[in-house]
Protein backbone atom coordinates (compact mmCIF):
# COMPACT_ATOMS: atom_id res chain seq x y z
CA UNK A 1 0.00 0.00 0.00
CA UNK A 2 1.90 3.28 -0.91
CA UNK A 3 1.54 6.58 1.36
CA UNK A 4 -1.17 7.66 -0.66
CA UNK A 5 -3.65 4.88 -0.30
CA UNK A 6 -2.26 4.76 3.50
CA UNK A 7 -3.54 7.99 3.98
CA UNK A 8 -6.63 8.31 2.44
CA UNK A 9 -7.12 5.06 4.13
CA UNK A 10 -6.57 7.24 7.92
CA UNK A 11 -8.38 9.72 6.44
CA UNK A 12 -11.83 7.51 5.87
CA UNK A 13 -11.24 6.29 9.53
CA UNK A 14 -10.99 9.54 11.15
CA UNK A 15 -14.16 10.52 9.31
CA UNK A 16 -16.31 7.18 10.19
CA UNK A 17 -14.87 7.65 13.88
CA UNK A 18 -15.87 11.45 14.09
CA UNK A 19 -19.72 10.13 12.76
CA UNK A 20 -19.79 7.87 15.73
CA UNK A 21 -19.02 10.51 18.26
CA UNK A 22 -22.24 12.67 16.88
CA UNK A 23 -24.42 9.98 17.65
CA UNK A 24 -24.99 7.96 20.99
CA UNK A 25 -25.26 4.53 18.91
CA UNK A 26 -23.51 2.10 21.24
CA UNK A 27 -22.29 4.96 23.88
CA UNK A 28 -25.64 5.08 26.25
CA UNK A 29 -24.20 5.78 29.98
CA UNK A 30 -20.27 6.43 29.19
CA UNK A 31 -18.77 9.02 30.80
CA UNK A 32 -17.87 12.30 29.97
CA UNK A 33 -15.98 12.57 26.48
CA UNK A 34 -14.35 15.53 25.33
CA UNK A 35 -13.47 14.48 22.21
CA UNK A 36 -16.89 14.31 21.32
CA UNK A 37 -19.23 16.37 19.90
CA UNK A 38 -22.41 15.69 21.47
CA UNK A 39 -22.64 13.45 25.16
CA UNK A 40 -24.72 9.91 25.77
CA UNK A 41 -24.65 10.24 29.80
CA UNK A 42 -28.09 11.54 32.53
CA UNK A 43 -25.47 14.71 32.69
CA UNK A 44 -26.40 15.83 29.23
CA UNK A 45 -29.31 16.94 29.64
CA UNK A 46 -28.52 18.94 32.79
CA UNK A 47 -25.63 20.62 30.30
CA UNK A 48 -27.66 20.53 27.12
CA UNK A 49 -25.08 18.94 24.80
CA UNK A 50 -26.82 15.81 24.55
CA UNK A 51 -26.36 13.69 20.89
CA UNK A 52 -29.65 13.98 18.59
CA UNK A 53 -30.60 10.26 18.95
CA UNK A 54 -30.01 10.60 22.48
CA UNK A 55 -33.89 9.85 24.17
CA UNK A 56 -34.32 7.30 21.60
CA UNK A 57 -31.22 5.32 22.54
CA UNK A 58 -30.48 5.92 25.89
CA UNK A 59 -33.33 6.93 27.68
CA UNK A 60 -36.13 4.84 29.17
CA UNK A 61 -39.32 4.93 31.20
CA UNK A 62 -38.10 2.24 33.46
CA UNK A 63 -35.62 3.78 34.48
CA UNK A 64 -35.67 5.53 37.84
CA UNK A 65 -34.59 8.71 38.57
CA UNK A 66 -31.36 9.03 40.23
CA UNK A 67 -31.39 11.24 43.17
CA UNK A 68 -27.72 11.03 43.55
CA UNK A 69 -25.59 13.31 40.63
CA UNK A 70 -23.32 10.88 38.52
CA UNK A 71 -20.43 13.08 38.73
CA UNK A 72 -20.17 11.79 42.44
CA UNK A 73 -19.81 8.38 40.96
CA UNK A 74 -17.58 9.23 38.42
CA UNK A 75 -14.83 11.33 40.61
CA UNK A 76 -14.65 8.80 43.13
CA UNK A 77 -15.01 5.33 42.17
CA UNK A 78 -14.78 4.76 38.62
CA UNK A 79 -11.48 2.79 37.84
CA UNK A 80 -8.66 4.58 36.24
CA UNK A 81 -7.40 1.69 33.96
CA UNK A 82 -4.00 3.17 33.52
CA UNK A 83 -3.32 1.49 37.11
CA UNK A 84 -3.97 -1.99 36.33
CA UNK A 85 -3.34 -4.24 33.25
CA UNK A 86 -6.20 -5.06 30.97
CA UNK A 87 -7.90 -8.16 32.11
CA UNK A 88 -8.67 -11.02 30.09
CA UNK A 89 -11.25 -12.78 31.96
CA UNK A 90 -14.61 -11.90 33.89
CA UNK A 91 -13.35 -13.22 37.27
CA UNK A 92 -14.72 -10.55 39.86
CA UNK A 93 -15.81 -8.47 36.93
CA UNK A 94 -19.26 -9.52 35.99
CA UNK A 95 -21.99 -6.45 35.08
CA UNK A 96 -18.86 -4.01 35.13
CA UNK A 97 -19.00 -0.75 33.26
CA UNK A 98 -17.41 -1.13 29.59
CA UNK A 99 -14.03 0.02 29.69
CA UNK A 100 -12.86 0.47 25.98
CA UNK A 101 -9.35 -0.12 27.53
CA UNK A 102 -10.23 -3.82 28.13
CA UNK A 103 -9.58 -6.50 25.01
CA UNK A 104 -13.14 -8.54 25.74
CA UNK A 105 -16.08 -7.10 28.51
CA UNK A 106 -18.03 -8.80 31.33
CA UNK A 107 -21.69 -6.77 30.70
CA UNK A 108 -25.12 -7.83 29.88
CA UNK A 109 -24.24 -5.81 25.93
CA UNK A 110 -21.51 -8.13 25.24
CA UNK A 111 -22.90 -10.65 23.70
CA UNK A 112 -24.76 -8.63 21.34
CA UNK A 113 -21.03 -6.71 20.44
CA UNK A 114 -19.70 -10.24 20.64
CA UNK A 115 -16.97 -8.73 22.40
CA UNK A 116 -17.44 -10.86 25.72
CA UNK A 117 -14.41 -12.84 27.48
CA UNK A 118 -14.03 -16.67 26.90
CA UNK A 119 -15.35 -17.37 30.36
CA UNK A 120 -18.11 -14.99 30.61
CA UNK A 121 -20.98 -17.61 29.95
CA UNK A 122 -19.69 -19.75 33.18
CA UNK A 123 -19.41 -16.96 35.55
CA UNK A 124 -21.31 -14.19 34.79
CA UNK A 125 -24.75 -15.85 32.51
CA UNK A 126 -26.27 -15.81 35.98
CA UNK A 127 -25.38 -13.09 37.97
CA UNK A 128 -22.42 -15.25 38.71
CA UNK A 129 -23.75 -18.53 39.66
CA UNK A 130 -23.84 -21.57 37.11
CA UNK A 131 -27.18 -22.61 37.62
CA UNK A 132 -30.07 -20.78 36.79
CA UNK A 133 -31.93 -21.84 40.08
CA UNK A 134 -29.63 -20.02 42.28
CA UNK A 135 -29.55 -16.57 39.97
CA UNK A 136 -31.94 -14.16 42.06
CA UNK A 137 -35.37 -12.99 40.14
CA UNK A 138 -36.73 -9.46 40.47
CA UNK A 139 -39.58 -10.99 42.30
CA UNK A 140 -37.63 -12.69 44.82
CA UNK A 141 -36.09 -9.45 45.53
CA UNK A 142 -39.70 -7.80 46.21
CA UNK A 143 -40.44 -10.54 48.36
CA UNK A 144 -37.42 -11.02 50.55
CA UNK A 145 -37.54 -7.04 50.46
CA UNK A 146 -40.94 -7.00 51.57
CA UNK A 147 -39.80 -9.37 54.69
CA UNK A 148 -37.10 -7.44 55.87
CA UNK A 149 -39.71 -4.29 55.92
CA UNK A 150 -41.83 -6.25 58.60
CA UNK A 151 -38.85 -7.94 60.67
CA UNK A 152 -37.46 -4.41 61.31
CA UNK A 153 -38.63 -4.15 64.86
CA UNK A 154 -36.18 -1.69 65.88
CA UNK A 155 -37.40 1.10 63.59
CA UNK A 156 -38.68 4.71 64.68
CA UNK A 157 -42.28 4.84 65.51
CA UNK A 158 -44.07 7.34 64.13
CA UNK A 159 -43.86 9.88 67.36
CA UNK A 160 -39.73 9.34 67.83
CA UNK A 161 -39.57 11.20 65.04
CA UNK A 162 -40.63 14.90 64.02
CA UNK A 163 -39.53 16.17 60.88
CA UNK A 164 -39.40 19.55 59.37
CA UNK A 165 -39.00 19.36 55.93
CA UNK A 166 -39.78 23.04 54.80
CA UNK A 167 -38.97 24.02 51.31
CA UNK A 168 -39.28 21.21 48.55
CA UNK A 169 -37.23 22.08 45.30
CA UNK A 170 -37.15 20.64 41.56
CA UNK A 171 -34.16 18.65 40.66
CA UNK A 172 -32.53 21.47 38.19
CA UNK A 173 -32.29 23.53 41.35
CA UNK A 174 -30.24 21.12 43.48
CA UNK A 175 -26.74 22.45 42.53
CA UNK A 176 -27.47 26.08 43.63
CA UNK A 177 -26.23 26.10 46.90
CA UNK A 178 -28.89 28.06 48.34
CA UNK A 179 -30.35 27.36 51.79
CA UNK A 180 -33.98 27.90 51.78
CA UNK A 181 -34.56 26.21 55.47
CA UNK A 182 -33.77 28.27 57.85
CA UNK A 183 -34.51 25.64 60.98
CA UNK A 184 -32.94 22.28 61.21
CA UNK A 185 -34.53 19.13 59.54
CA UNK A 186 -34.93 17.69 62.80
CA UNK A 187 -37.74 19.21 65.31
CA UNK A 188 -37.27 16.33 67.92
CA UNK A 189 -35.69 12.30 67.46
CA UNK A 190 -36.06 10.37 71.25
CA UNK A 191 -32.99 9.36 71.50
CA UNK A 192 -33.56 6.34 73.99
CA UNK A 193 -33.74 4.68 70.21
CA UNK A 194 -29.79 4.79 70.44
CA UNK A 195 -29.93 2.56 73.73
CA UNK A 196 -30.54 -0.26 71.30
CA UNK A 197 -27.49 -2.68 70.81
CA UNK A 198 -27.73 -2.12 66.85
CA UNK A 199 -28.10 1.30 67.24
CA UNK A 200 -25.02 1.99 69.79
CA UNK A 201 -23.19 -0.03 68.27
CA UNK A 202 -23.32 1.58 65.03
CA UNK A 203 -23.74 4.97 66.50
CA UNK A 204 -19.53 3.77 67.85
CA UNK A 205 -18.25 2.99 64.22
CA UNK A 206 -18.79 6.47 62.98
CA UNK A 207 -16.19 8.52 64.83
CA UNK A 208 -13.73 6.31 63.74
CA UNK A 209 -12.77 7.73 60.16
CA UNK A 210 -11.03 10.87 58.89
CA UNK A 211 -13.73 12.11 56.77
CA UNK A 212 -11.13 13.99 53.94
CA UNK A 213 -9.98 11.16 51.38
CA UNK A 214 -6.71 11.22 51.33
CA UNK A 215 -5.56 10.32 54.19
CA UNK A 216 -5.12 6.72 55.62
CA UNK A 217 -7.15 5.05 57.66
CA UNK A 218 -5.67 3.34 60.48
CA UNK A 219 -7.80 1.18 63.25
CA UNK A 220 -6.93 0.12 66.86
CA UNK A 221 -8.31 -3.01 68.44
CA UNK A 222 -10.79 -0.74 69.73
CA UNK A 223 -12.01 -0.14 66.83
CA UNK A 224 -11.90 -3.32 64.95
CA UNK A 225 -13.42 -4.83 67.66
CA UNK A 226 -16.25 -2.48 67.58
CA UNK A 227 -16.38 -3.02 63.30
CA UNK A 228 -16.74 -7.18 65.05
CA UNK A 229 -19.48 -5.99 67.97
CA UNK A 230 -21.69 -4.47 65.17
CA UNK A 231 -21.62 -6.91 63.07
CA UNK A 232 -22.48 -9.30 66.06
CA UNK A 233 -25.39 -7.63 67.39
CA UNK A 234 -26.93 -6.76 63.89
CA UNK A 235 -26.98 -10.54 63.65
CA UNK A 236 -29.13 -11.12 66.28
CA UNK A 237 -31.80 -9.50 64.68
CA UNK A 238 -34.88 -10.73 62.90
CA UNK A 239 -33.97 -8.35 59.50
CA UNK A 240 -30.30 -9.83 59.30
CA UNK A 241 -31.84 -13.73 59.60
CA UNK A 242 -34.01 -12.96 56.99
CA UNK A 243 -31.33 -11.91 54.78
CA UNK A 244 -28.69 -14.32 55.65
CA UNK A 245 -31.85 -17.35 55.46
CA UNK A 246 -32.71 -15.79 51.74
CA UNK A 247 -29.02 -16.15 50.26
CA UNK A 248 -28.30 -19.16 51.64
CA UNK A 249 -31.16 -20.96 49.92
CA UNK A 250 -29.68 -19.36 47.09
CA UNK A 251 -26.39 -20.72 47.60
CA UNK A 252 -24.73 -17.57 47.86
CA UNK A 253 -23.18 -18.74 51.72
CA UNK A 254 -22.63 -21.64 52.99
CA UNK A 255 -22.76 -20.71 56.26
CA UNK A 256 -23.62 -17.42 58.43
CA UNK A 257 -19.80 -17.60 59.49
CA UNK A 258 -18.91 -16.77 55.79
CA UNK A 259 -21.61 -14.81 55.59
CA UNK A 260 -20.47 -12.55 58.11
CA UNK A 261 -17.13 -13.07 56.95
CA UNK A 262 -18.05 -11.23 53.67
CA UNK A 263 -20.44 -8.08 55.11
CA UNK A 264 -17.03 -7.53 57.31
CA UNK A 265 -14.64 -7.79 53.89
CA UNK A 266 -16.90 -5.97 51.55
CA UNK A 267 -18.27 -3.30 54.10
CA UNK A 268 -15.44 -2.51 56.10
CA UNK A 269 -12.30 -3.17 54.00
CA UNK A 270 -9.91 -0.64 53.15
CA UNK A 271 -9.14 0.67 49.23
CA UNK A 272 -7.38 3.85 48.07
CA UNK A 273 -10.35 6.66 46.84
CA UNK A 274 -7.73 9.57 47.43
CA UNK A 275 -4.21 8.31 46.75
CA UNK A 276 -1.81 5.36 47.87
CA UNK A 277 -3.24 5.39 51.28
CA UNK A 278 -6.29 2.87 52.10
CA UNK A 279 -8.36 5.72 53.16
CA UNK A 280 -11.74 4.52 52.52
CA UNK A 281 -14.34 1.85 52.47
CA UNK A 282 -17.83 1.28 51.76
CA UNK A 283 -19.17 1.73 55.83
CA UNK A 284 -17.49 4.98 55.83
CA UNK A 285 -18.57 6.42 52.60
CA UNK A 286 -21.99 5.29 52.67
CA UNK A 287 -23.14 5.59 56.22
CA UNK A 288 -20.54 8.49 57.78
CA UNK A 289 -19.85 10.53 54.82
CA UNK A 290 -16.47 11.70 53.15
CA UNK A 291 -14.93 14.54 51.85
CA UNK A 292 -13.07 14.93 48.41
CA UNK A 293 -12.57 17.77 45.82
CA UNK A 294 -14.41 20.10 48.08
CA UNK A 295 -17.27 17.90 48.15
CA UNK A 296 -19.55 15.81 50.05
CA UNK A 297 -19.22 12.39 49.05
CA UNK A 298 -21.47 9.51 50.31
CA UNK A 299 -23.29 10.26 53.80
CA UNK A 300 -26.52 8.65 53.33
CA UNK A 301 -28.08 7.87 56.72
CA UNK A 302 -30.51 9.81 58.69
CA UNK A 303 -28.72 9.13 62.24
CA UNK A 304 -25.34 10.44 61.07
CA UNK A 305 -27.12 13.53 59.69
CA UNK A 306 -29.22 13.78 62.79
CA UNK A 307 -26.39 13.67 65.40
CA UNK A 308 -24.27 15.90 63.31
CA UNK A 309 -26.75 18.50 62.53
CA UNK A 310 -27.32 18.79 66.60
CA UNK A 311 -23.82 19.02 67.07
CA UNK A 312 -24.54 22.69 64.42
CA UNK A 313 -22.02 20.78 61.97
CA UNK A 314 -24.98 20.29 59.42
CA UNK A 315 -26.86 22.81 57.76
CA UNK A 316 -30.01 21.34 55.69
CA UNK A 317 -30.70 23.78 52.82
CA UNK A 318 -33.97 21.70 51.39
CA UNK A 319 -35.34 18.80 49.59
CA UNK A 320 -36.28 17.49 46.49
CA UNK A 321 -37.67 14.12 46.89
CA UNK A 322 -39.95 12.25 49.65
CA UNK A 323 -40.84 9.19 49.84
CA UNK A 324 -44.69 7.83 49.78
CA UNK A 325 -44.50 6.64 52.99
CA UNK A 326 -46.78 8.04 55.95
CA UNK A 327 -44.95 5.82 59.09
CA UNK A 328 -41.04 5.29 59.31
CA UNK A 329 -38.79 4.21 57.21
CA UNK A 330 -38.93 7.10 54.92
CA UNK A 331 -36.41 8.30 52.02
CA UNK A 332 -36.02 11.71 52.06
CA UNK A 333 -33.60 13.55 49.01
CA UNK A 334 -31.70 16.49 51.24
CA UNK A 335 -29.37 19.34 50.22
CA UNK A 336 -27.03 20.03 53.30
CA UNK A 337 -23.80 21.90 54.06
CA UNK A 338 -21.82 19.55 56.12
CA UNK A 339 -18.99 21.74 57.84
CA UNK A 340 -18.55 24.02 54.87
CA UNK A 341 -18.90 21.39 52.11
CA UNK A 342 -22.02 20.97 50.15
CA UNK A 343 -24.03 18.22 49.39
CA UNK A 344 -25.82 18.24 46.11
CA UNK A 345 -28.24 15.38 46.81
CA UNK A 346 -28.16 13.10 49.84
CA UNK A 347 -30.83 10.24 49.97
CA UNK A 348 -31.20 8.41 52.66
CA UNK A 349 -33.47 6.56 54.59
CA UNK A 350 -35.10 7.81 57.66
CA UNK A 351 -36.40 6.16 60.58
CA UNK A 352 -35.23 3.29 59.38
CA UNK A 353 -32.57 1.08 62.38
CA UNK A 354 -29.09 0.25 61.36
CA UNK A 355 -29.78 -3.30 60.61
CA UNK A 356 -32.43 -2.83 58.13
CA UNK A 357 -29.97 -0.08 56.14
CA UNK A 358 -27.34 -2.47 55.73
CA UNK A 359 -29.24 -5.37 55.15
CA UNK A 360 -30.89 -3.68 52.01
CA UNK A 361 -27.79 -2.38 50.66
CA UNK A 362 -25.70 -5.51 51.50
CA UNK A 363 -28.80 -7.27 49.42
CA UNK A 364 -28.79 -4.76 46.58
CA UNK A 365 -25.00 -5.24 46.24
CA UNK A 366 -24.73 -9.18 46.34
CA UNK A 367 -27.95 -9.43 43.96
CA UNK A 368 -27.20 -6.53 41.82
CA UNK A 369 -23.83 -5.32 42.25
CA UNK A 370 -23.30 -2.19 40.23
CA UNK A 371 -26.80 -2.05 39.25
CA UNK A 372 -30.31 -0.72 40.23
CA UNK A 373 -32.07 -2.63 42.60
CA UNK A 374 -36.00 -2.87 42.62
CA UNK A 375 -37.45 -3.35 45.84
CA UNK A 376 -41.21 -3.12 47.62
CA UNK A 377 -41.22 -1.73 51.42
CA UNK A 378 -45.05 -1.74 52.43
CA UNK A 379 -46.17 -2.00 49.41
CA UNK A 380 -44.66 0.91 47.32
CA UNK A 381 -41.45 0.21 45.11
CA UNK A 382 -38.05 1.86 45.83
CA UNK A 383 -34.60 1.29 44.18
CA UNK A 384 -31.23 1.16 45.23
CA UNK A 385 -28.46 1.50 43.08
CA UNK A 386 -25.16 0.24 43.88
CA UNK A 387 -21.96 0.74 42.84
CA UNK A 388 -18.17 -1.88 43.21
CA UNK A 389 -15.02 -1.14 43.79
CA UNK A 390 -13.08 -2.21 40.98
CA UNK A 391 -9.47 -1.56 41.58
CA UNK A 392 -8.45 -4.01 44.27
CA UNK A 393 -10.43 -7.08 44.87
CA UNK A 394 -10.43 -9.10 47.95
CA UNK A 395 -10.54 -12.80 48.32
CA UNK A 396 -11.43 -14.72 45.48
CA UNK A 397 -11.99 -11.88 43.07
CA UNK A 398 -14.83 -10.07 45.09
CA UNK A 399 -15.30 -6.79 45.40
CA UNK A 400 -15.65 -4.02 47.69
CA UNK A 401 -18.67 -1.74 48.39
CA UNK A 402 -17.91 1.74 46.54
CA UNK A 403 -21.50 3.15 47.44
CA UNK A 404 -25.03 2.44 48.19
CA UNK A 405 -27.56 5.01 47.97
CA UNK A 406 -31.66 5.17 47.19
CA UNK A 407 -33.05 5.92 43.99
CA UNK A 408 -36.67 7.25 43.41
CA UNK A 409 -38.73 4.71 41.36
CA UNK A 410 -41.65 4.43 39.70
CA UNK A 411 -41.98 0.83 38.32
Amino acid sequence: MGTRDLLFLTLICRLAWAGTMESCAHRCGERLNKAADCQCNHQCERHKDCCEDYEKLCTSQEEPKEMETETEWEEEAAPDSNLYLAPNSCHGRCHETFDKHHPCHCNSKCQRFGNCCEDYESLCAHDGFSRSSDAITKEELLTISEKIYKADINKARKEDIILNSQNRISPSETNDQVDRCPEPLYSYVNEELFSKPTYAAFINLLNNYHRVTGQGEHFSPQQLGEQDTFLQEIMKTAVMKELYDFLHQKNRYSSEQEFVSDLKNMWFGLYSRGSDERDSSGFEHVFSGEVKKGKVAGFHNWIRFYLQEKKGLVDYYSHNYDGPWDSYPDVLGMQFNWDGFYKEVGSAFIGSSPEFEFALYSLCFISRPGRVCHLSLGGYPVAIQTYTWDKITYGNGKKYIATAYVVSSTN
